[in-house]
């Protein structure tokens, strides 16, 4: 692992061309039309999807959370060179709320795309500040553009070959998960100056948490009867962005 320690970008960008490549070997992703079909299609109040669309309201409680404890009460610990990544990112998770609950009104792969060009914000503007606190300040403020670009690009890549009649999400999957793998090695080989870097870790397994609620969205449903899988992955996800934040204005710098 000393490679990692010594050349963590070479590492990085290495991990990144061995993925990219690999992907490159699958046929295109089309996105698979049963994603839509949700276990909780209850209606109330003339609201499609009711628990689905409003599960999101937790992502615009932690966002607003989040610039309250930048902008407001200042308790957040941050390094400021870095507060433009932090704003992308809290602008990310409001965003969420917005787009996933008007893809959740009526699921299908147009709306789809305003649910994920948010969450590829979060997701770069997370993965450029986790950069700059455990390796390098100056390249955590570099990449931040191009992984803003590199995930939206994703995004509308993705939405373009969709109507083209194809569809190609390998772009958009190495956005998603790429992060999710390269930041457990950087908590675990790197040290950062800030303390409390347990919050990373609590929102990467609410993270998996989520995502098998997800899959197991009806199985789910059928079990507790009044919430389905999906709508425990918005939960979920929103709790384990509140409990890195409340880390966040917890920590010291040292």
């Amino acid at each position: 692992m000393q490679i990692i320690k010594h050349n963590p970008m070479i590492f990085l960008a290495f991990m990144a061309m061995l993925i990219l490549f690999g992907l490159s070997m699958l046929d295109p992703i089309s996105q698979d039309i049963t994603y839509h079909n949700f276990a909780d299609t209850r209606s109330f109040y003339h609201i499609s999807n009711f628990w689905n669309v409003l599960s999101n309201l937790a992502y615009l409680l932690v966002g607003l959370y989040a610039f309250y404890a930048l902008l407001v009460s200042r308790k957040l610990v941050y390094e400021k060179q870095m507060k433009v990544a932090y704003m992308y990112f809290f602008m990310g998770i409001i965003l969420v709320s917005f787009g996933s609950g008007y893809y959740h009104l009526a699921p299908n792969n147009e709306t789809l795309i305003w649910d994920r060009l948010p969450m590829v914000i979060a997701f770069m503007s997370l993965f450029a500040i986790v950069i700059s606190e455990f390796i390098s300040l100056e390249e955590g403020k570099r990449l931040l553009y191009p992984l803003l670009v590199l995930g939206i690009f994703s995004v509308l890549y993705w939405a373009y070959t969709q109507m083209q009649g194809y569809g190609d999400l390998r772009l958009y999957v190495f956005v998603q998960f790429f992060p999710m793998l390269i930041i457990p090695m950087l908590l675990l080989y790197f040290k950062s100056t800030f303390t409390r870097l347990r919050g990373y870790w609590y929102l990467l397994v609410t993270y998996l948490a989520a995502k098998i609620c997800e899959h197991f969205d009806t199985a789910i449903y059928e079990i507790l009867g009044f919430m389905s899988g999906h709508t425990l992955k918005h939960i979920l996800s929103a709790f384990g962005l509140y409990l890195l934040l409340k880390m966040m204005t917890e920590r010291i710098n040292t």
